[in-house]
């Protein structure tokens, strides 16, 4: 009987797993996406996905939850044992960067389930830890910004923002954009964009 039960959550937490992973492709490609659209990619009946997720407005708020804590895992992971701000500036957007569908997931639902506001206020943490990293950069003049380090960190995740929606638009190539976003980052806190683009270019090449 336990084995039996074992296996039932095993295929079930299988199929909610493809169900999120099926959604993310599904919801990049179409936002507006409906939960049969994604029960057909997922090769399941609506039934199914709605045992897992009893509304879309779930399925979504789950994708923008494990988008966020994988966002969070990388800045932390990228950022480990960096004393240099400006390098742990770099690894970090580097490390967003690598995991950009999630990324864009946030944007391309930005306007639509989760509004704006409500994205940023699930990546609180995320960006008070910024503001800790460039509040360190500014302090030994690693970083030069006319604004505070709680402003230049909102700028700095509107930049990243934004390198995604070219990403989305087609204006720019997906495997330009960690690399592009990084420069982008670091120039607006005031490194030249050489030392930026070389401390970029030494960073992705030592990985």
């Amino acid at each position: 009987m336990t084995a039996m039960t074992t296996g039932n959550t095993s295929r079930a937490d299988a199929n909610r797993r493809r169900i999120l992973d099926v959604a993310l492709a599904e919801l990049l490609r179409d936002p507006d996406a409906s939960m049969d659209q994604i029960a057909r990619a997922a090769g399941v009946v609506r039934r199914t996905v709605y045992g897992h997720f009893p509304s879309r407005e779930a399925l979504i708020s789950t994708l923008v939850d494990e988008a966020v804590a994988a966002l969070a895992d990388a800045d932390a992971r990228a950022r480990d044992g960096v004393t240099d701000p400006a390098e742990a500036v770099a690894r970090s957007v580097l490390a967003i960067g690598e995991i950009a569908d999630r990324y864009r997931l946030l944007i391309a639902l930005a306007q639509r389930t989760v509004t704006v506001q409500g994205i940023r206020e699930r990546l609180a943490p995320l960006r008070a830890g910024k503001v800790e990293l460039l509040q360190h950069g500014l302090d030994q003049g690693v970083f030069s910004s006319p604004l505070p380090a709680p402003a230049l960190a909102y700028v700095h995740e509107q930049m990243i923002m934004a390198v995604m929606e070219a990403v989305n638009d087609g204006l720019l190539a997906a495997q330009e954009a960690g690399r592009s976003a990084t420069v982008t980052v670091l120039t607006a806190a005031g490194v030249p964009a050489s030392t930026a683009t070389e401390l970029v270019a030494r960073v992705s090449e030592g990985k």
